[in-house]
């Protein structure tokens, strides 16, 4: 009954958090709209997000165990609750800045948290592969809810207007409801913080971050912190800048371009879901080469598309074609990244995860900072589909760095 619980809790944890981190686009174009902040200042929203989310990460993760990761998963949602909370009650851009940083920290807190549990409540790497697949579809559930909620509080008629930052309360009451689930939920983690036979007594605070370094620099590690940061790059600059394309070069309305960006998370949500199933028939490395080749295809057919397009809509049969079809390449691009994880993870003992969670969110935070950063200094001073070409370089890297990554496994 326990494991099912947790199972659940952090489902809705995970789900929260998808709301909040993956509301950066939409927040964009809202502080742009109702703050009066340039396109320059508005991407700084990703950095208070994912800055805070490395150092969180950097810095505690190797010590969570011994704090207890339920109970940093409580602490952290009623940080959330509060800073939501902030954003109706003080309204501005710096309120907005400072909520974002209080959900990096948090979240940094959270992912170790939850990625740790997988492998406490699973037995073996397909079962492993398996639950991390439904957690991080239903994290993508949340990213596709978040915009349809997002978009429900904003008035057409008047974008500018404070009428969107309600919705924070209602953001505020999920984080409680998740704090009080995980509040009566216990469970054992004793794995996650005991010492090997070899390694004798528990190492300190200082042992553990030096350990965390040491895990780093591993040929294998750098490669697979590669292909992760290339990874969110890609998904976190198409992400955060889609709602804004929609608006600025497809004529969208605002709600509209916020809805029209749901596409990208239907795709990412639907994929990741099924994408369990499929890597068990393919192994992971042909799945996120295809996949790869599949987002570079759709980018160089799709953008041609959206830049002959003129003129404002306000109705869905008079959107066009490129506002479905550019949202696509979530289909293509969801399987890569738990993929790349369960790898690396499921071949870890329990003990040594939290470590290497941390890696992971550090540089898929470092990674999604410099994704919303290039793109919009480039949307900002260039035309917005240059700046969705230049995200094919990182695709390039992302395919060596996973060939490299396969070939340090084989040997």
């Amino acid at each position: 009954m326990n494991r099912t619980r947790m199972i659940v809790a952090l489902a809705l944890t995970y789900a929260v958090f998808a709301v909040l981190l993956n509301s950066v686009g939409t927040v964009i174009l809202q502080s742009i709209e109702s703050f009066q902040v340039s396109k320059v200042a508005a991407s700084s929203l990703e950095g208070f997000k994912d800055l805070s989310i490395a150092a969180t990460s950097f810095l505690l993760a190797a010590q969570l165990p011994r704090f207890g990761l339920r109970r940093a998963m409580i602490a952290a949602l009623g940080l959330v609750a509060i800073a939501c909370l902030a954003m109706p009650l003080a309204p501005g851009f710096w309120t907005t800045r400072l909520m974002f940083l209080a959900v990096g920290v948090a979240f940094g807190v959270t992912k170790v948290s939850v990625y740790s549990f997988v492998g406490l409540l699973t037995e073996d790497s397909a079962r492993h592969a398996s639950l991390l697949n439904l957690i991080e579809g239903v994290f993508m559930l949340g990213v596709l809810s978040g915009y349809w909620i997002f978009a429900a509080f904003i008035d057409p008629a008047n974008p500018a207007g404070p009428q969107w930052l309600h919705v924070y309360y209602v953001l505020a009451a999920a984080s409680l409801v998740a704090l009080v689930l995980l509040a009566v939920t216990p469970f054992d983690e004793s794995l996650v913080d005991e010492p090997s036979a070899a390694s004798g007594p528990a190492p300190g605070a200082g042992q553990k971050f030096a350990e965390m370094v040491a895990l780093a620099w591993r040929p294998l590690t750098l490669s697979f912190i590669a292909a992760i940061f290339c990874y969110v790059l890609v998904e976190q600059g198409i992400g955060s800048w889609l709602p804004t394309f929609n608006r600025e070069l497809l004529g969208l309305s605002a709600p509209m371009s916020v809805q029209a960006a749901s596409i990208f998370a239907i795709c990412l949500a639907a994929s990741r879901l099924g994408a369990g199933v499929i890597v068990r028939r393919t192994g992971w490395f042909p799945l996120v080469c295809g996949c790869l080749a599949a987002m570079a295809i759709l980018v160089v057919a799709v953008l041609p598309l959206a830049a002959a397009h003129h003129g404002q809509v306000t109705r869905w049969a008079g959107a066009p074609i490129a506002a479905f079809l550019l949202p696509m390449i979530g289909l293509a691009m969801a399987p890569i990244y738990p993929a790349l994880n369960s790898a690396i993870l499921s071949s870890m003992a329990p003990r040594e995860q939290p470590a290497m969670v941390g890696l992971i969110v550090v540089f898929s935070a470092l990674g999604g900072t410099t994704g919303s950063f290039i793109v919009g200094h480039i949307f900002a001073a260039f035309q917005g589909t240059i700046a969705f070409y230049v995200l094919l370089l990182p695709i390039a890297a992302l395919a060596a760095a996973a060939t490299m990554v396969r070939r340090r496994t084989m040997r």
